[in-house]
């Protein structure tokens, strides 16, 4: 009986996820049996176990309830180079949780966010419940440098409470860069000060799960009451919502209700709004109205201050490690990828120097993080580099590399000669070749060129700037 439910469940899961989500994620799902409560399936991979916890548990858990079905969990097993054995009904929970995944509770914290506690107001008959918050990420832990100053400062803006002066504010940029750090720092700054107000952060994923299960349930007006009730409204990763028709029609109202009663939105995303494909344009114009701020990558001065101040945490767990002069340097140096994968090798550093019992130098260093400095060694090219800048100036890449000599081409030609210098280690000769078969002291005019007008103009200066971060990034 229950291999019939799990095939009708099956079907309804297809006509809300889609047909690549579905294949890609619940057709290879092979649900075994049901276990005090436990919904236990196979699964080929770790990772599409732990891929379905954190994106479809709660569809899942949702869709065998309304079936009749009393789950209040799922866990997974991986049974890839498994034996088929006849037993495998009669398994316990127990067996599936030490051989695969803890059960995966459906409104239980994940991840990073596990010893997160609950900031939204809640009363009696009050079912929206937030996102967990990581107790780590408060404005006291934020790092600001220049890449993300603007950001940090209109977050503080918006966490103080006062009247509304820009609405949304949208935060944008690459992975690693403190996105969520400053949602989670705005919402726990904003139920300090005020522990009556009722702020909700969630993802886009969670806010369209959650329409999802309101349409099933026809319980629309209790949906719209409940999220146009908030007096703050964070909404991260507001990109997966791009491409759904209904969610991003029931998004577009709730936030002209909520701007309407003059309550604060604030959205993340991991571009610009203008940039999110498939992003109805109604939405797209109603993120643009407000206060659009961009994360900009990593800068050397930046990463050297964020590990500074994760040694001095790091500092409090093994206060017995020393680490040498000029460590935290060629690491802010090396590993330029995120904040994440930062913050990660030095974690993994200060583990490894206790087990050891060693000073953390450089030897310990390159031999600790060998994997992760390999990995970022990423090769700049020629061609990356001028493909970059034609895309930045908006010219065709052919033009930098003709022999065209207007200024509109020669000045992006000179940005790119520079660049190739500075972050290459091909010879003039060789860059000269690249560009069209130039000589090596065209070359080294366009280097020079462009070091004299760094000095004298601010444009120049900023355009070298941001090319180098994007190339780095």
């Amino acid at each position: 009986m229950m291999d019939e439910n799990w095939g009708r469940l099956r079907q309804r899961l297809l006509k809300t996820v889609g047909q690549n989500n579905y294949t890609t994620w619940i057709e290879p799902l092979e649900f075994t049996h049901v276990d005090n409560g436990v919904a236990i399936f196979n699964v080929p991979t770790n990772f599409m176990g732990n891929y379905v916890s954190q994106n479809f548990s709660d569809l899942i858990l949702h869709e065998f309830n309304i079936s009749g079905e009393a789950v209040q969990r799922l866990a997974f097993k991986v049974v890839a180079n498994d034996v088929a054995k006849p037993a495998k009904a009669a398994r316990t929970t127990a067996d599936v949780i030490d051989h695969g995944f803890d059960a995966v509770d459906e409104m239980a914290p994940r991840g990073r966010f596990a010893a997160a506690a609950s900031v939204t107001k809640k009363d009696a008959g009050d079912t929206l419940q937030t996102a967990p918050l990581d107790p780590r990420f408060t404005f006291d832990s934020f790092v600001v440098g220049k890449p993300n100053e603007l950001a940090h400062a209109a977050a503080r803006r918006v966490a103080e409470g006062g009247p509304v002066t820009f609405n949304p504010l949208v935060l944008y940029g690459g992975v690693g860069l403190g996105k969520t750090h400053l949602m989670h720092a705005i919402a726990w700054e904003l139920t300090e000060r005020n522990p009556e107000l009722n702020v909700l952060y969630l993802s886009a994923e969670q806010f369209m799960y959650r329409f999802v299960q309101a349409l099933r349930e026809r319980k629309m007006m209790d949906f719209k009451h409940l999220f146009r009730s908030v007096d703050v409204l964070m909404v991260d990763d507001v990109q997966f919502i791009a491409g759904k028709d209904s969610t991003q029609e029931e998004f577009f109202h709730t936030f002209n209700a909520l701007v309407d009663q003059n309550k604060q939105i604030i959205i993340s995303a991991d571009r610009a709004p203008g940039e999110i494909k498939d992003l109805e344009d109604r939405v797209r114009s109603r993120l643009q109205c407000g206060l659009v701020v961009d994360l900009h990558p990593t800068d050397y001065e930046l990463r050297l201050g964020i590990l500074q101040s994760k040694v001095a945490q790091q500092m409090q767990t093994y206060p017995e490690l020393r680490i040498a002069d000029g460590v935290l340097e060629f690491l802010a140096h090396r590993i330029s990828t995120n904040v994440r994968v930062l913050e990660g090798a030095l974690t993994r550093l200060f583990a490894f120097a206790s087990l050891v019992g060693r000073e953390i130098d450089m030897e310990l260093t390159q031999d600790c993080l060998a994997d992760v400095l390999r990995a970022s060694e990423r090769k700049i090219t020629v061609e990356e580099i001028q493909r970059k800048v034609s895309e930045y100036y908006n010219i065709r890449m052919s033009d930098i590399i003709g022999p065209k000599r207007l200024r509109s081409y020669a000045r992006p030609r000179q940005v790119a000669m520079y660049l190739c210098k500075q972050l290459t280690s091909r010879s003039l000769p060789e860059i000269g070749r690249r560009f069209g078969g130039r000589d090596h002291t065209t070359v080294m005019h366009g280097v020079r060129r462009i070091e004299e007008l760094k000095t004298i103009d601010g444009q120049i200066a900023e355009d070298v700037e941001m090319l180098r971060r994007a190339l780095e990034a």
